[in-house]
């Protein structure tokens, strides 16, 4: 489970930089630039099983509320692509938080 959310991560920010560089504006360019603008910090250490899925969980949901946010100006700016992209990693980051929380009840 861990590496297919890897792959799925890694594959979105691919696609969120490259709607970035549609938009005519500088992507981040590494994954040092993208941490330093997330809300999402790393953790140290290795946390057990049961801590990583809550905080596996707990970054997805903070995604779907940055997305809510995104999604709103996407609008308002009439950018149909970007609030389509938001849309949808939205709906993949909501989905994935109900099963994470399923799995550990």
């Amino acid at each position: 489970m861990f590496e297919e959310h890897y792959t799925e991560l890694a594959t979105a920010v691919d696609e969120i930089a490259e709607r970035i560089r549609t938009l005519d504006v500088a992507a981040p360019g590494t994954y040092k630039e993208f941490a330093k603008l997330s809300t999402i910090k790393e953790v140290e250490g290795v946390p057990s099983s049961d801590d990583m899925v809550d905080l596996l969980t707990q970054g997805h949901e903070q995604v779907v509320k940055t997305s809510r946010a995104v999604l709103k100006l996407a609008q308002e700016a009439d950018d149909e692509s970007t609030a389509a992209l938001v849309s949808d990693r939205m709906r993949l980051h909501e989905k994935t938080s109900w099963m994470l929380r399923a799995t550990r009840k």
